[in-house]
């Protein structure tokens, strides 16, 4: 599990934005991986998206490593945001798109 946790922690810090999720940003295996790849998506953000279905180990790893019990799991500049719901709810109120704005990961387009 130590080899799976460095392999996670080198994403989260080596890409600005990095969504773990069920399935992939073009075809999501869940209802609430797809509601944040369509935030996403809509706000014009470039990130990664890493599919935890190819690997038991990569599943259970992402919630050890995050102390989260759920996935989808969004991080950006290597900072946990969290899962669909609060997403949703910052993507709603506006602070989400600030944020990301804040961190340089997303353009004043």
């Amino acid at each position: 599990m130590t080899e799976i946790k460095g392999w996670i922690d080198g994403q989260v810090k080596s890409n600005n934005v990095v969504l773990f999720m069920k399935g992939t940003p073009t075809f999501p295996q869940c209802g609430f991986s797809g509601q944040v790849v369509q935030i996403l998506d809509y706000l014009g953000v470039d990130y990664s998206g890493i599919n935890v279905l190819e690997s038991d180990d990569l599943r259970q790893g992402i919630k050890d490593f995050s102390d989260w019990p759920t996935i989808p799991q969004l991080y950006v500049k290597g900072e946990f945001l969290g899962g669909a719901d609060i997403v949703r709810e910052m993507f709603q109120a506006g602070e989400l798109k600030t944020l990301l704005e804040d961190k340089g990961v997303l353009g004043n387009a």
